[in-house]
């Protein structure tokens, strides 16, 4: 993914990024046990991606609709905050930004289906994966090259790290 200077303008801004769950850190599958566990697929790339970001500063977050202890637990091992079960995911990405002391034109989110659109449409840099569903593609500032799951949110921090250490290096 190679950004315009637009683009790279709102990474220069970027304080705070929020992430949907599934289908962005996990490849949108799941694998339901006898017993009505639930395990989902991740790719353990993301961590030093999210690492670096958090090294920049950056505030992150989870947002995701879905209520499941599997999420809760990813982000955990991740060391990122999670709000689940939440439906109305613009009001509350506003609300995190503003804790956080970020602007929503300063954060950035991250989904892959209609039910980010609200949250999408309401940041400065809204981001989707490659394999998002077409619908939640068109309000993207940004698409990943790689799908949810596999890689998207290493990539999307990758971006984010070299962007700001170009800007660093222009002066």
């Amino acid at each position: 993914m190679t950004p315009t200077e637009s683009q790279k303008e709102a990474i220069r801004r970027l304080r705070f990024v929020a992430f949907d769950f599934d289908g962005v850190f996990t490849d949108n599958g799941v694998w339901i046990s006898e017993t009505g566990q639930e395990s989902v697929r991740c790719s353990r790339f993301d961590g030093l991606g999210l690492s670096a970001l958090r090294k920049l500063g950056i505030g992150l977050v989870v947002i995701s609709s879905e209520a499941n202890p599997v999420v809760q637990e990813r982000c955990k091992k991740l060391k990122i905050d999670c709000v689940q079960g939440c439906y109305e995911k613009d009001e509350e990405l506003r609300r995190l930004a503003t804790e956080f002391g970020a602007t929503l034109e300063e954060t950035a989110f991250v989904g892959n289906d209609i039910n980010d659109l609200p949250a999408l449409e309401t940041v400065g840099l809204p981001v989707v994966v490659a394999d998002a569903y077409p619908s939640a593609v068109k309000p993207a500032y940004l698409k990943t090259t790689r799908n949810g799951g596999h890689g998207a949110v290493r990539e999307f921090c990758e971006l984010v790290v070299a962007v700001r250490e170009e800007a660093l290096s222009h002066g």
